[in-house]
């Protein structure tokens, strides 16, 4: 498969994604979780390159190999704290809002809001807002994993 479209971005959303991410990064989250989170929604959207930057994002914090193989399946296995699952539930809800899904229930945000402040929280929301923008972008214009940006 070839991308479909070879032009750089415009430096104006460039220069509004920089500022997106100050935001995310400034919200007191630990950059491992916001990586894991941007891989998870990522593996949900099926977006090949997001998750190659997610894992490399993820390795470049300190992440293990055995926990990256290991987040698509985090429900089945003790390697993530209950933090970090608050965090991949909130993610998994965010992301599948199509088809009916009932997204973010009280359950899962108050499970979520019992780990994190409200800084936090809009850091984490934020954060899987533009993974999901990024899984779309690339979809749509079949960017392939491993691009440089």
């Amino acid at each position: 498969m070839e991308a479909r479209t070879k032009r750089s971005a415009d430096p104006d959303v460039v220069t509004a994604i920089q500022h997106l991410m100050k935001a995310i990064h400034s919200g007191g989250v630990d950059p491992r979780l916001l990586a894991l989170v941007h891989l998870r929604a990522s593996q949900i959207n099926g977006c090949s390159p997001c998750v190659h930057a997610g894992v490399e994002s993820a390795k470049k914090q300190g992440e293990t190999d055995e926990r990256l193989h290991s987040v698509v399946a985090w429900r089945e296995t003790s390697l993530y704290s209950e933090e970090e699952r608050a965090a991949l539930a909130f993610t998994e809800a965010a992301t599948r809002i199509q088809d009916g899904a009932p997204g973010v229930t009280d359950e899962i945000w108050d499970a979520a809001a019992a780990h994190f402040d409200e800084r936090q929280l809009s850091a984490i929301t934020l954060n899987i807002a533009l993974t999901n923008f990024f899984n779309r972008v690339n979809r749509a214009n079949r960017e392939q994993a491993g691009a440089t940006w």
